[in-house]
């Protein structure tokens, strides 16, 4: 099956591109972004050998829409979705710190948790807490963006006393947090789902904010099923997850976790088949819609040609 694991398209206007692990995010102008969702997976901070297919249109796509269903709340980056596989919008000047919201004590939170940690980015949290309890009141936890290595929790005053945001910027961004939390929650819940933790980004553009990047994906949030999760709390068991849980488990089992001298498993056709047949399943749970493939020939043609077709209707 076809996919698309490098790009190298010279759209109108195009200065430079910047090639992340599945995103290569193309600079029109300066003033617009070409964001092109690969069918690159990584696990582990490693990018797996083999593409998936249909994975890039799945994450372009439900970014797609909560970012339509959350422009109430706060503008975002995105113009338009001329292809599944893309998405063109404002190129903003990011902030450098990632809005990082938990309503649960779950993953790294509850690691530190069990080591005896009792705070979390400077916010207190009570004794008594076992992995995956609903937090009272969801905590907003930011981390630095770091250029390289990994990112590193600080606190609200920190990154005020550091000159990262001004005081003024940052409790804006905190406002716009809370609420995408809030209504990321409520949908989810409409779809039997627990929103657990995710990560907003913000930028700038001509002094107003912007909600940047993905959002709500099963690659930047934890979705727990809400049917059983009260019984498995009582129980101590681990949660039934929605997110890309089951790649890190396949690795794991095969001898794999990043580590050095370590080998990728061979990726199989059944394997890459399996691996996209769950990313369509978590398309269809998150977004309650039957999932439509793309013509899966002639990707890059098919990109160039709807990219450049849009970029040209901007003129």
């Amino acid at each position: 099956m076809n996919t698309i694991t490098k790009t190298d398209f010279h759209f109108p206007g195009q200065k430079n591109v910047y090639t992340g692990k599945v995103r290569d995010v193309y600079n029109i102008q300066d003033n617009y972004l070409v964001m092109v969702v690969s069918d690159r997976i990584s696990a582990f901070d490693v990018v797996l050998p083999e593409g998936i297919p249909y994975k890039g249109q799945v994450l372009n796509q439900i970014a797609a829409k909560f970012l339509d269903a959350t422009a109430g709340i706060v503008p975002n980056w995105k113009i338009a979705t001329p292809d599944p596989m893309v998405t063109v919008g404002h190129l903003c000047e990011p902030f450098k710190v990632e809005m990082v919201i938990r309503g649960y004590l779950a993953g790294s939170s509850w690691r530190s948790y069990k080591a005896g940690e009792r705070s979390i980015c400077g916010l207190p949290l009570p004794d008594g807490m076992v992995e995956n309890q609903k937090f009272a009141t969801p905590l907003i936890t930011p981390t630095t963006k770091a250029d390289e290595g990994h990112d590193e929790n600080i606190s609200k005053e920190e990154i005020i006393a550091q000159g990262l945001v001004s005081r003024e910027d940052y409790e804006l961004l905190e406002k716009y947090t809370m609420e995408l939390f809030l209504k990321g929650s409520e949908m989810a819940a409409e779809k039997g789902l627990i929103l657990v933790d995710t990560k907003y980004e913000f930028g700038k553009k001509n002094g107003k904010i912007y909600l940047i990047d993905e959002i709500h994906t099963p690659d930047s949030s934890r979705y727990f099923y809400a049917d059983g999760y009260e019984e498995r709390l009582r129980k101590g068991e681990k949660q039934k997850q929605l997110s890309k849980e089951f790649v890190r488990e396949w690795l794991m089992e095969n001898g794999f976790q990043g580590q050095p001298g370590q080998r990728v498993p061979e990726m199989t056709p059944a394997v890459i088949k399996g691996i996209s047949e769950r990313y369509i399943e978590l398309y269809e749970n998150l977004t309650g819609q039957k999932f439509v493939k793309a013509e899966s020939t002639g990707i890059p043609e098919r990109i160039e040609k709807n990219v450049t077709e849009y970029l040209n209707s901007l003129q």
